[in-house]
């Protein structure tokens, strides 16, 4: 590698990007990290630590961190890790480059029901695309404990290389040929890990919340079928892995607003006091506008929707849930 170039970049300074540039660190001989904001650069060139979104981690010195997007050029390959509603103007002011991008994000964009990949396709048609996802969370993952993800991509070929490029004796990714299933996973998980949430700050008890996260496996199955994702990736590490893991721990984003939405706090309150970003708030309102086009039912998501809006109660949620009529346990 010359001087000016570097293996793997990573787009998006937050906790998660953060803590894939220090995975890629211990397997490159240098690492470049795109942050928007000015004290992530600092901190992480000055300190070798990202004190705002990933405090008390020490970070090689590897990284080099950057506020200015055009050094992304120099990038090999891109790990892209903004929030999802914010890719597209990401990709739309990205330099000229032929690198592969790899989307690190969960969601579907607002505006028009496009899974990231799809918006990635139309914004950079000549990159080749892949998805990482998988139960991850960016502090255990930057601390190198054991961590499996998918790594999905129509293009086998690039599957391989990329996952060459990133897996580390820690860090093992798995390729899938299946990006909308991993997309789908990661991005429906967000919502259901808000409803699991409201079951424990609303102290419902274990019971209940084992259940929704069964139910709720049920309707991310539903619309991933229903959006020709795959019955295994959905049941794999992007999906229900991924869903085991977001519902169950207060270090989920989406989880602990749920917990203030049960405890009854407002969303408004809880989004207003929060540096990072519940993805799963932004992705359940489109996410059920997306599955009523498409016919499918999804209760549970539709419950988040009418919580996050003020429109109804935990207690109202509840009864609803349980009044609707008994069936066979399926899909």
């Amino acid at each position: 590698m010359s001087a000016s170039r570097y293996p793997i970049g990573i787009i998006g300074g937050g906790a998660w990007g953060t803590a894939l540039a220090a995975v890629m660190a211990q397997i490159h001989d240098a690492v470049l990290l795109w942050a928007r904001e000015d004290d992530v650069v600092v901190s992480v060139n000055a300190r070798h630590e990202n004190s705002l979104f990933l405090a008390g981690t020490p970070l090689s010195p590897k990284i080099v961190a950057t506020a200015d997007l055009t050094r992304m050029a120099d990038c090999d390959a891109l790990l892209i890790v903004t929030p999802a509603q914010h890719v597209r103007a990401t990709l739309s002011a990205l330099p000229d480059t032929q690198a592969p991008l790899i989307l690190c994000a969960k969601g579907i964009e607002v505006d028009t029901q496009m899974l990231l990949s799809d918006v990635a396709a139309h914004v950079r048609p000549n990159n080749p695309l892949a998805v990482l996802s998988g139960p991850t969370f960016a502090h255990e993952v930057a601390a190198g404990k054991p961590t499996a993800v998918t790594l999905a991509t129509a293009n086998p070929t690039l599957g391989s290389a990329l996952i060459r490029r990133i897996a580390t004796p820690s860090f093992r990714p798995y390729w899938s040929d299946d990006v909308v299933g991993a997309e789908i996973g990661g991005a429906v998980k967000n919502v259901l890990a808000i409803a699991c949430g409201v079951v424990d700050g609303a102290g419902l008890g274990l019971n209940a919340r084992a259940a929704l996260i069964a139910r709720g496996f049920a309707e991310m199955q539903r619309y991933g079928l229903a959006r020709g994702a795959k019955a295994e990736t959905l049941a794999g590490l992007s999906g229900l892995g991924d869903l085991v893991l977001t519902c169950s721990s207060e270090n989920s984003r989406n989880f602990s607003l749920g917990q203030g939405l049960g405890q009854g706090q407002t969303a408004e309150s809880l989004l207003a006091d929060r540096r990072t970003i519940a993805e799963g708030a932004f992705t359940a309102p489109v996410l059920l506008q997306s599955a009523t086009t498409l016919s499918v039912e999804m209760p549970i998501v539709s419950a988040v929707c009418a919580l996050l809006t003020g429109a109804t109660t935990v207690e109202n949620v509840v009864a609803d849930l349980l009044a609707r009529p008994l069936k066979s346990e399926s899909w």
